[in-house]
């Protein structure tokens, strides 16, 4: 049986998706989440406001996922990248401006009544973008995940060879 490699996004593909949801700042900070932390659908939809920013509006660089959404039941941090920290600030208005709450235990996503939006929403938003993006293929939401992974263990693996080359300079 062949073991195929998960699906990823190309770096094409996310840049043109991230454009195409540019005007759209809710689907557009899902998918950059996803994008650049790797997190659950699960995990995205369950945030709340104060999970992602302090009472003063300040996005937190580091965010808490509760047990109550985390898979399996276990609670783990998760850092945000600092061009996220940058679309949370512009989202943080974004969601005063239309009279959304943002009180600590308020959902940081909300469909138009106001309610936390679903997981089935945030899918069909995801299929809808990759289609007015022009995609050759559908990619499932997951694939977001498997982006964040891929990136991290890459810059991962870049500093550990520069590590080993300042050692074997050392060394010399």
């Amino acid at each position: 049986m062949k073991h195929l490699s998960p699906t990823t996004l190309t770096k094409d593909e996310q840049n043109v998706i991230l454009r195409a949801t540019a005007d759209h700042p809710r689907d557009h900070l899902i998918i950059s989440l996803a994008l650049g932390t790797g997190l659950r659908l699960a995990e995205i939809v369950g945030l709340n406001v104060g999970d992602i920013y302090t009472p003063d509006g300040t996005p937190r660089v580091r965010v808490r996922i509760r047990k109550e959404i985390a898979k399996g039941g276990r609670a783990a941090d998760v850092f945000l990248p600092t061009k996220l920290v940058t679309k949370l600030k512009r989202f943080w208005t974004w969601k005063r401006r239309r009279g959304e709450a943002l009180q600590a235990d308020a959902s940081l996503f909300c469909n138009q009544s106001g309610r936390r939006i679903s997981r089935r929403r945030v899918q069909d938003a995801w299929r809808k973008w990759q289609q007015r993006a022009g995609f050759d293929r559908l990619y499932p939401l997951h694939a977001l995940r498997h982006y964040a992974e891929f990136r991290i263990m890459w810059s991962e693996k870049r500093r550990f060879l520069e590590f080993q080359r300042l050692q074997l300079e050392y060394s010399a």
